[in-house]
This record gives C-alpha cells, sequence and structure tokens, in this order.
C-alpha cells in the first residue's frame, strides 16, 4: 500500500478521523454542534503533540518527513477550517434568531437572504484556513533550505487556534439565554482574517503546548458536564 502507517502519523491520521466524524454529527438531523465540538477539542489535542512524536524517530526518511507535512496540512484543514464551519452551519440551522424571521412570508425571504450570507461567512472562513496553511507549507519550505531546526515564529494566527476559541463560544452559549450563533459568525470573521494577517506569533514551547493542552481539557469538561445537564 502507498502511504506510511508507523507511529510517527498516528495523530494525525486520529485528528482527521475525529475531524470527519465531527462534521457528520454536527451536521445530522437538526444539527449537533456541540457534539460537534468534542470533536474539535480532540483534533486540536492531537495536533498539539503530532509533531513532537513524529520527530522522536531519529531514522525517519526524507520521504517520510515531507509526508507528515503534507498530510498534517491536510488534515488541518479538515479539523480547524471545514469542521468549525460545519459547526457553524449547525447553529445556522438551529438559530432561533433565524427561526423568528421565518416566521411571516416577507420574513422568510430575509431569513433566506440572512442564511445565505451566513454559510458565506463560513466558506470564506475555509478559504482563509486553505490559504493560510498553504502559505505556512510554501514558506517553510524555503525556510528549511537556509536554516535548520523547527521555526520559531509564525506568520498569522496558526490554524489550529481554532480548536480553542470555538469551542468557548459554545461555551458561552451554555452560560447566556441568548442566541450566540451572531457571535459565532462573528468569530469565524475575526479568525479568518487574523489567519491572513502579517504579524509575527511565537511558537510555544513545551510548557505552552501544555498549558494550552489543559486549557482545552477545561473547555472539553466544561462542555461535557453542560451537555449532561442542559442538553443543548
Amino acid at each position: 500500500m502507498i502511504g506510511y502507517y508507523n507511529y510517527t502519523v498516528i495523530l494525525t491520521y486520529l485528528s482527521l478521523l475525529s475531524a470527519c466524524a465531527g462534521i457528520t454529527i454536527s451536521l445530522a438531523g437538526g444539527g449537533h454542534p456541540y457534539l460537534g465540538c468534542f470533536c474539535l477539542l480532540f483534533c486540536g489535542f492531537c495536533d498539539a503533540f503530532d509533531g513532537k512524536v513524529a520527530r522522536t524517530k531519529s531514522d525517519r526518511t526524507q520521504m517520510e518527513q515531507n509526508y507528515g507535512i503534507q498530510i498534517d496540512s491536510l488534515s488541518d484543514l479538515v479539523a480547524f477550517g471545514v469542521l468549525p464551519a460545519c459547526i457553524g452551519a449547525a447553529l445556522i440551522r438551529r438559530s432561533a434568531l433565524l427561526a423568528m424571521l421565518s416566521e411571516s412570508y416577507r420574513g422568510r425571504w430575509f431569513y433566506l437572504l440572512g442564511e445565505l450570507i451566513l454559510f458565506a461567512i463560513l466558506i470564506l472562513y475555509v478559504l482563509a484556513a486553505m490559504i493560510r496553511l498553504a502559505y505556512f507549507n510554501v514558506t517553510e519550505e524555503e525556510r528549511q533550505k537556509t536554516e535548520s531546526g523547527v521555526r520559531k515564529y509564525y506568520t498569522g494566527l496558526p490554524v489550529t487556534s481554532a480548536a480553542l476559541i470555538f469551542p468557548l463560544v459554545l461555551l458561552l452559549e451554555y452560560l447566556t439565554p441568548m442566541d450566540l450563533t451572531p457571535v459565532y459568525l462573528t468569530t469565524a470573521v475575526i479568525t479568518g482574517l487574523a489567519f491572513l494577517l502579517k504579524f509575527q506569533v511565537r511558537k510555544p514551547g513545551l510548557r505552552g503546548i501544555l498549558i494550552m493542552v489543559a486549557f482545552g481539557a477545561l473547555e472539553f469538561t466544561a462542555l461535557l458536564i453542560f451537555h449532561l445537564l442542559v442538553k443543548k
């Protein structure tokens, strides 16, 4: 078979499988955005350690390294680009605000127009994530021609930050009676722009990664508790 199947790529494969499961769950039936968020957080956990795990294999060939880079970006596009968009789509389908607009015949047209605009925002978010990942791959390839080791800074907000940003919005929805679908869509716009803006973000070390993993674990636990109690 083509491809590689050793332990260095297992976390990346698991991240993609989790993302696909999250997309399916989020869009099933009337929409299950909160369940999709659990998959998003798991994707973030896998991504936090996949690079470090891969680098523990001292005899990796150049082909294996290049393969790892490619599947990492492809997986990230699905996990942190498409999955958050599908969670947003599920929120739109469940939105009480949009449902109010569809109560009248005239309101139905406003509802359809509003739905179209909101879905367009999610599509543009995915496009921004793809551009960010492609740009990273190209610049990383150029960097490796003149530098050794791992990079110290990222240009623009890493797409993997979506794993912590969007679950936080879902948590806020549990804490307020308001429909926060517009907040989620606004967050998608801001996050998508941050993917593309030219500013430097220091790459976190092991301590920073552990802090982010701990924060993600808190989000996961809080979402689970609220979901069991409120059953959104």
